[in-house]
């Protein structure tokens, strides 16, 4: 099997984007997070 080493760049851009999207999700799902407990703060009933 012979080695390209245009298949392998094209590996590793598809692999950055995989990893990109996975953190960038994670980051708008820590935002909305942070958001939502500014707007319904826990309530200190004890």
């Amino acid at each position: 099997m012979p080695f390209d080493l245009a298949n392998l760049e094209i590996a590793v851009q598809i692999l950055g984007l995989g990893w990109g999207g996975i953190f960038i999700v994670m980051f708008i799902i820590y935002l909305v997070s942070l958001a939502l407990g500014r707007i319904f703060p826990p309530s200190e009933d004890e």
